[in-house]
Order: C-alpha cells, then structure tokens, then sequence
C-alpha cells in the first residue's frame, strides 16, 4: 500500500467571544484538514493546527509522502524532523501564546497531524477501528466537562452575529451556562476557565456552580495568569472546592512552591508540554495531574506514553482542547479510549461550535450523558463532507 495523494486543506470556523488569559478568542478558529490516499483507494483523515506557521510547514510536508508506505511512521517521522529543520522556525525563543504554539514544538505539532490521517487510513484498510492500532479499547465511552467561559455577548466590530449563548459574566451567568450545557450534553463535571477577571470573582462563581450543582467536581483553570501569592490566597478562599486546581500560577517553580505551600493537586497543560518538562516536573513535583494532548506531544502513540509514564510516577491523566472540529474530537476519543489511567473526564470546546461549522458527515458528533461513544467503524468512523 502507497500514498498517492495529500491533501491540507485550511479552514476557518467562528469562535465565540471567550474570554482567557490571553484576552478573547478571534472570531473565527483556524484548522487544518488532513487527507491521505493510498493506491487501494482508502484516505485517511486528519485535523490540526491551521495558523500561518504550522500550514506552512505542513504543506512541505505533503509533498515528501507520495509513493511512502503508510504504515512507516518512523520515515514520516524523519521527513517531518528534516522538514522542519529546513524550514527553521523563525524563534525558538520567547513565550508560548497559547499551549503547543512555540516553534520548538513544530516536529511533534506536524508529525501529530499526519500521524493521525496515517494510523486512520491504516485502520480503514483493516477493516478496524483506529483504537484497535493502539492496543485496544478499554471503554467506548469517553468522558468529557462542560467547559464554561466568562464571555461576552458578541464580538466587537460587528458583522459578527451574536452566538446563542449570550453574555456570561457574573455568578448567575455562569450556573445559567453551566446549567444549559449539562442539561444538553450530561456532563457529570464543571471546569471553569478564569485568568480573565478579577480572581475574587472567579473564585466566587465556582462557589456559585458548587452551590447549584452539589456533588459535581469542580476545575478553575486561570492559565498561568495569576501570581504565586494570588494562587495562594484563591486556594485558601477554595478550600476542598476543587477536584484539580489547573494552572493558577506560571512555570515548574511556581507550580512546585504552590503545592508545596498549599497541598492542593495541580493540573497543567502549560508547563508540561513536553517529555523534558515532564522529567523536569517529576524532579520538582510541580503537578500531580497532566492534562495530555496529542495535536503538540507527538501524536496517538506518544500520548499512550505520556500516560504509561504517568502511571509510573504516580500521576493523574486527562485531556486537554483548544477549538477543534470533530475529526479531533474522534482522535482524541480513540487515544482516552485507549489509556488504562485516564482519571478524569477530558476537556472539550466541541459544544462551543456551531452546528453548522462541521465538515463531517451527519453533522457534529453527539455527547450523551457526558461521554463521546467510539464504535466498531473502521478507522475514526467519519467520512468529509464536501458540500
């Protein structure tokens, strides 16, 4: 079997006006899709990362793999590792603007694209399902959070319509989306994102979701935003609210000092992005729960060993988002499913899209009592939808 066509396709699909750390998320989120064919006439699918740099590099990438065996990993491997280091990122300094984004990351961000598209076709060319390539599933249902952001009614600078969510700023606002989401999708935990108001009011709107939805494990996750002094000070205000305090302070060091001064567990998707972090963080005991994701730590497989190593250390295992579509929802679903120590329920954005945005066909995948349900359908069971 042989790749006889590549396809990236860029796409671009509108994002609500979330507030986080960085500010408020653009009005459209870019994406890229994926497609590989081999000679047998199967394609495989992918989706990834959709910005100027990352499209770049992955469309140099396509034109090395016509005529490679799709079930040679280690030479899409090399192609990506000589790609890139041809292509010389313009920094390898300087901050992150978001998980996954710094340029150092640029071989594991593209090999993750293709990666996936590669272990679908193979899998479609079995007759099994993607999580069969990676040992087996061990659930078919993936528990996910409902996501709740402080947000606005509508971007500035209209012609940006309004989302169906409305504005969600104060205490009320919050248990009303949270309240919607649960009720729409069975979410069976809440995770809040913070870091964009003041840190009092952030902490007061999880003390409102505890109050309205007894029983349910609660997250905040400020992305680094605030002071090791002002996470101490919230942890106190939180008390056992928590079931994981999620990035409230910047960098190992002050992640380390934070729970050596509070004993609080920690999450992070910022400051273990990488196999040498995770070595670093060990060291310095700077989190207790990694949140992986496959699109920046290498793909399907490397994120299987994110969580071995994981279980060897004693640490707990979820799963982190960004804006996707629904060909990286399934591939998330595939690689939880296939992890023995997946502790918590996974983080998704799928709810915040609208309906209308997907490229699959059916439409947007369904989230039913929390979980996203994987099945016997060969490879990540989704086809395009090119109308």
């Amino acid at each position: 079997m042989k790749i006889i066509r590549v396809t990236v396709t860029p796409i671009a699909f509108r994002d609500p006006p979330l507030l986080n750390a960085s500010g408020i998320h653009e009005p459209f989120a870019l994406r890229s899709i994926i497609e590989v064919e081999s000679d047998n006439g199967y394609i495989g699918l992918g989706e990834s990362y959709g910005d100027a740099p990352a499209l770049a590099i992955q469309q140099q990438v396509k034109n090395q793999l016509i005529g490679l065996d799709p079930f040679n990993l280690n030479q899409l491997r090399s192609i990506v590792q000589a790609t890139v280091a041809a292509h010389k990122p313009a920094s390898l300094a300087g901050a992150e603007l978001a998980p996954g984004s710094h340029a150092s990351k640029a071989v594991s961000n593209a090999y993750s694209a293709f990666e996936v598209a590669f272990l679908d076709l193979q899998a479609r060319s079995m007759n099994l399902p993607l999580v069969d390539l990676l040992g087996g599933a061990i659930r078919d249902q993936i528990p996910f959070s409902a996501y709740l952001f402080f947000k606005y009614a509508q971007h500035a600078d209209a012609p940006y319509a309004p989302d169906s969510w409305g504005e969600a700023l104060s205490e009320e606002q919050i248990v009303a989306q949270a309240r919607r989401m649960i009720e729409a999708y069975g979410f069976k935990s809440i995770k809040l994102k913070a870091g964009a108001l003041e840190p009092e009011h952030e902490v007061s709107c999880i003390k409102a979701l505890k109050k309205a939805f007894p029983g349910y494990p609660l997250r905040i996750d400020p992305n680094g935003n605030w002071s090791l002094e002002t996470s101490i000070r919230m942890a106190e205000l939180l008390g056992d609210d928590l079931q994981y305090y999620e990035d409230p302070t910047p960098g190992l060091d002050g992640m380390s000092e934070l729970h050596k001064r509070t004993g609080l567990p920690l999450a992070t998707n910022m400051v273990v992005t990488d196999f040498d972090e995770f070595r670093r963080s060990v060291a310095l005991d700077s989190v207790q729960i990694v949140l992986a994701d496959h699109h920046y730590w290498g793909g399907l497989r490397d994120t299987q060993a994110l969580a071995k190593m994981c279980d060897t250390f004693g640490l707990g295992v979820s799963m982190h988002s960004n804006s996707h579509l629904g060909i990286s929802l399934m591939a998330m679903a595939h690689v939880a499913a296939s992890v023995p120590n997946l502790d918590y329920a996974c983080d998704t954005h799928y709810p915040w899209q609208e309906p209308d945005e997907e490229v699959i066909k059916g439409g947007k995948l369904p989230i039913v009592d929390g979980c996203v349900s994987i099945t016997r359908a060969p490879g990540l069971g989704l086809e395009l939808d090119y109308d």
